[in-house]
């Protein structure tokens, strides 16, 4: 086998998996972050659930007017069924809305599912905390209806929810959620992606890529001395 031919596959094979060590990591840090509230309780603040409370640590906090409910149909006191996942959903129960604080930021987009099935509502993404700043995106969210009686629902008004979401530039670190109290709920509110629930691919599936680099160009390097 011809020693420069070996050598340039090598660099090149390095090389690539080099890039895809970068592209691991770059994916990690751009990674979205959905915040399903499961776990926080039933008729409780969220407050610092996901700020070194009980919750993922996000470096999210969330107001006073911020609660979680259970649905009723697994046993808490929710009027709500047909949300994307778990048990649990965000609303207010007193205000005009409520403002969630991002200490790190985040970038790209922002969504949710949400219902609401008598008025609308308002969400506001902000470039600084509590609700200050340039204003980088405005969503406004029309009735949604419900669907009671179906087999999804069964008694529950709130249902179902559905997707809402808005890519915007620059950093945000505070959204509020606006509407009338007690009259619109939230779920899986992602942060980073305009498509609700959505994530980034685990760095774990670039290091298997890489592995797999890695045994192409061992066998590669075998096939070509056995020639």
């Amino acid at each position: 086998m011809n020693k420069d031919k070996s050598t340039i596959l090598i660099r090149t094979t390095v090389g690539v998996l080099l890039a895809c060590s970068a592209l691991a990591v770059s994916s990690a840090s751009a990674a979205t972050v959905v915040l399903t509230f499961e776990g926080s309780g039933d008729s409780l603040p969220i407050g610092n659930f996901y700020n070194g409370g009980a919750g993922p640590n996000y470096g999210i906090s969330f107001g006073a007017d911020a609660l979680t409910l259970i649905s009723d149909q697994h046993g808490g006191t929710g009027n709500f069924a047909g949300n994307p996942s778990g048990v649990t959903a965000l609303f207010f129960l007193t205000g005009p809305g409520d403002v969630m604080n991002i200490a790190a930021g985040f970038t790209t987009g922002f969504s949710f599912f949400y219902s609401a099935i008598n008025d609308p509502g308002t969400v506001t993404v902000y470039s600084g905390l509590n609700d200050t700043g340039t204003i980088l995106a405005t969503l406004t969210l029309p009735i949604t209806g419900s669907q009671a009686g179906n087999a999804l629902c069964g008694s529950d008004q709130f249902c179902p929810f559905v997707p809402f979401g808005v890519t915007f530039s620059g950093t945000a670190m505070s959204v509020d959620f606006s509407g009338t109290a007690n009259q619109i709920a939230f779920d899986d509110v992602t942060l980073g992606s305009s498509t609700p629930g959505t994530g980034t691919p685990e760095p774990a599936t670039y290091a298997l890529t890489g592995s797999s680099l890695l045994g192409v160009l061992v066998y590669s390097l075998r096939k070509r001395r056995n020639c």
